[in-house]
């Protein structure tokens, strides 16, 4: 029987269909291996023992880990857990010698340049809140048991093991499980991937959304997920979440989607002409941590650690000695803002990144110099008078001072970094400004009229510090007749003559 001819151009659409799936999954294979060879350098023949096992025994972490692309390229349980005889972590299993805890220095088998990019990073130093006034206050005023399972699960805190019996090698119950951003590890690294990246589905999508971000960065003091949520981004981001292609491999802004950035877009990921990276402090250029913000520089060394440097002080040159070892790399502030922008560039003109810095450094600069610098001041004079004691959160007026920065004025400071209005004003400077005037002003008469019986001393302070700043002319010398005026019409214009009493 004769065969029919098929149309020659249906055949050419097909070979061109198949050669792009082919070529799709091709790329898409190559995309999920790690580097080296399977087998030798990942792939452990004797872990497949560990995933039959584990289908059926812990099925949850099996099918998490087979849906991962670890699972699909075939790095299985032996790659990641293994350990060696006499490791303080390692302990005898089916044979084989394994680890409950998967550090950051075992990723970089693998993962060598996100390792090296977190290892000396702000998240990594996460963990070294000892000497913090966060800690004295979690440990002393609060309880051990608030900081284990509160402030350590996001921070981190150093593994302990248990040392003899039956449990040799395992985690103790008071220090595991702990996913914190900068856990101090066994074998000396710092930090855990699996903080963003979660056990054991490993999920590229999950450290790229925002909720990732905001199970630390959230709360009274540094509500970046909140900030984020209120703002233009945060909206657009929930409406069009389905556009945000979270699984690609290179998602680049302006590129790979368009319709907002995410945490991990601004501080982490790439853009056209800036790559990604895993240290998320590299493009920020004020610290808002502090009672007092400073733009700030970057020395990378040699060594792999790196720290900042205030603007006004010196920093050390490329090749001079450091912190014992060499610099490597010195970030201006503007070289790291520049960073920040080569991303907003993505899908932003140059009026729309240059306005927002200029209203972001306002309040900032509004804060430090209104209220930061003069509270500051005084309550260091405070101290060196005797006036109230060098111990912290020993006087009434020092609990008002933390919460103004600690809480009320990193609220402003980041509200105004990630566009969040309400923030910014609200629940920032509104009460940075209400909580100056009202509770720690009067704090301050009442400190210094116990000791001397008068106010003289609070109203010098007042006088040196505070009256010299025309923002607080107000306080001092009362609104003036044209700014009630203005505020009188405005109003009437609105409500009605007579409408303000």
């Amino acid at each position: 029987m004769k065969q029919q001819n098929k149309d020659p151009c249906s055949v050419t659409l097909a070979r061109l269909c198949l050669a792009s799936c082919l070529i799709g999954l091709s790329l898409s294979a190559n995309a999920a291996r790690p580097a080296g060879e399977v087998g030798v350098d990942w792939g452990d023949p004797r872990g497949q023992e560990c995933v039959d096992c584990h289908m059926t025994e812990s099925p949850g972490l099996y099918w998490e880990w087979n849906h991962s692309q670890h699972g699909q390229s075939g790095v299985n349980c032996l790659d990641c857990h293994e350990a060696k005889e006499g490791e303080i972590d390692a302990f005898e299993h089916e044979g084989a010698y394994v680890s409950i805890v998967v550090t950051p220095k075992d990723c970089s088998n693998c993962h060598l340049t996100e390792f090296e990019e977190m290892d000396g990073s702000h998240h990594a130093k996460g963990g070294q809140i000892l000497a913090s006034l966060d800690n004295l206050l979690g440990e002393v005023v609060g309880g051990p048991g608030a900081v284990n399972a509160g402030c350590r699960q996001c921070h981190g805190s150093k593994l302990e093991f248990i040392a003899e019996g039956k449990d040799k090698g395992r985690p103790t119950p008071g220090t595991w499980p702990n996913t914190g951003i900068g856990r101090i590890n066994p074998d000396g690294s710092l930090g855990s991937c699996t903080a963003c990246h979660g056990r054991h589905r490993f999920s590229r999508a999950q450290a790229r959304t925002p909720d990732t971000c905001g199970k630390c960065h959230v709360g009274p003091d540094h509500p970046q997920i909140e900030v984020y949520n209120e703002s233009k981004h945060g909206i657009i981001y929930r409406a069009k979440v389905d556009e945000m292609n979270l699984e690609s491999d290179k998602w680049v802004a302006g590129v790979d989607y368009t319709a907002a950035p995410t945490c991990a877009t601004c501080h982490m990921s790439a853009g056209p002409g800036i790559g990604k990276t895993h240290n998320v402090g590299e493009r920020i250029s004020w610290t808002l941590r502090p009672p007092i913000s400073t733009k700030i520089n970057l020395v990378r060394l040699e060594n792999g650690d790196e720290f900042d440097v205030p603007e006004g002080k010196e920093i050390p040159k490329v090749g001079e000695e450091a912190k014992g070892s060499k610099v490597v790399e010195v970030l201006t502030w503007k070289d790291r803002r520049a960073k920040m922008e080569a991303v907003c560039f993505g899908c932003h003109s140059t009026s729309v990144i240059e306005g927002h810095y200029k209203q972001f450094d306002d309040v900032v600069d509004l804060y430090n110099e209104k209220f930061a610098k003069p509270i500051s001041a005084v309550m260091g004079e405070l101290k060196e008078a005797g006036y109230i004691t060098p111990a912290p959160f020993d006087d009434k007026i020092e609990w008002v001072w933390w919460e103004i920065w600690h809480h009320e004025g990193r609220r402003a400071r980041h509200g105004a970094s990630m566009m969040g209005p309400d923030y910014t004003w609200w629940h920032g400077i509104y009460d940075v400004a209400k909580h100056t005037y009202f509770e720690w002003i009067p704090e301050l008469k009442e400190v210094v009229h116990e000791k001397d019986g008068n106010h003289e001393f609070a109203t010098a302070m007042l006088e040196k510090h505070f009256a010299t700043h025309e923002g607080h002319d107000w306080y001092f010398n009362g609104m003036s007749v044209e700014a009630l005026e203005k505020v009188r019409e405005g109003f009437e214009a609105r409500y009605g003559k007579g409408s303000l009493k």
